[in-house]
């Protein structure tokens, strides 16, 4: 399993330790990832996916799963999150 989270894509950086004697050495930073359950108020159902923290305050901070998930690009998305995005897309396309 891939260390990128589901709805922002957001995956591990790489950089340097630097030692006082300015040795560098490689090293990865990975995004903190977490197993989440999101609930979606178009389709009343619930989902789970792995995201990164800082993701999640993105998602609260729009107004919730079904808005953060129209708005962002499905190339940012896993294919969980965009098979979700067009379920929501089609249900409110009928509502409408």
């Amino acid at each position: 399993m891939s260390r990128i989270c589901e709805l922002t894509g957001k995956g591990r950086m790489v950089g340097n330790n630097v030692s006082h004697a300015n040795n560098r050495t490689k090293k990865t930073f990975l995004p903190n990832l977490q197993r989440v359950t999101l609930m979606s108020e178009t389709l009343e159902r619930s989902f789970k996916f792995r995201v990164s923290t800082s993701g999640l305050r993105s998602v609260e901070h729009v107004g919730g799963l079904d808005n953060w998930l129209l708005k962002t690009a499905d190339g940012k998305l896993s294919d969980t999150a965009r098979k979700v995005k067009r379920a929501i897309a089609a249900k409110q396309q009928a509502a409408a």
